[in-house]
């Protein structure tokens, strides 16, 4: 891998009235590259002597790309609804809604029952034990469906074994889905187990090519194209059902 240096630079632009913020990372490379990262965060991927002037000066000649990459990526960011936790309140759950009903139960629990996601607790006054016993279950459901999926998206891939990650983490996002990290970990917003099953598999497939495919570059889309040809309608229904 290209050497990259330990120091991180975060530089500005102004264009059209809007500021943009960018990330530089130096790498051994001739020319800057420019990516914008499903967050809406800009990366530039720089030669190590590249000035900061000519790196500027080619976000600046993007700028209007960028700004329509942000706006593309925005409509995907998950966006949290405030929930009350409160009996007959409407949850999602593997795309399917479901309301809540909160009984009174010395055995604390939570069970999804034609159509009602049941919290059984101690205090069903108190909201904020509903939220609690609620949120651990989700984030149960979603270890076991999310390795589950792991296992489908991975026979999409003509080597499954070479695009398996190093483990598989479920923890709270504010702006992404799903990420991959430096160590080849995917990581996975708890908040997707309300998704649809499909959607899911294209957050975890789109990570997956991450694994090959570091920066969103011609060659990572020609990858996903090639084991989802149909993950830009995915992605649309993930917008849809967790708007």
């Amino acid at each position: 891998m290209d050497a990259v240096d330990t120091t991180t630079e975060r530089h500005s632009i102004v264009y059209g009235g809007n500021r943009i913020n960018f990330r530089v990372v130096r790498r051994r490379r001739q020319t800057p590259e420019i990516a914008v990262e499903p967050d809406a965060s800009v990366v530039v991927t720089a030669p190590l002597d590249a000035p900061m002037e000519a790196i500027a000066g080619k976000v600046r000649k993007r700028a209007a790309w960028v700004r329509r990459q942000q706006h593309f990526f925005s409509r995907f960011l998950p966006r949290t609804s405030p929930r009350r936790y409160v009996a007959g309140e409407t949850h999602l759950y593997l795309g399917r809604p479901y309301r809540l009903k909160v009984v009174r139960d010395g055995r604390p629990g939570v069970k999804v029952i034609r159509g009602f996601i049941i919290v059984r607790t101690r205090e069903p006054g108190r909201p904020e034990v509903t939220r609690r016993l609620v949120e651990t279950w989700y984030r149960r459901q979603a270890r076991a469906k999310f390795a589950e999926r792991l296992e489908a998206s991975l026979a999409r891939f003509p080597d499954p074994e070479a695009f398996r990650p190093m483990g598989l983490i479920v923890r709270r996002m504010e702006k992404r889905w799903g990420s991959l990290s430096p160590a080849g970990r995917l990581l996975l917003n708890p908040r997707l187990i309300e998704a649809p099953v499909d959607t899911i598999d294209y957050v975890i497939a789109h990570e997956l090519c991450h694994m090959a495919e570091p920066n969103h570059g011609v060659e990572f889309y020609r990858l996903l194209d090639r084991v989802m040809p149909d993950w830009v309608g995915r992605k649309g229904r993930l917008e849809e059902r967790m708007a």
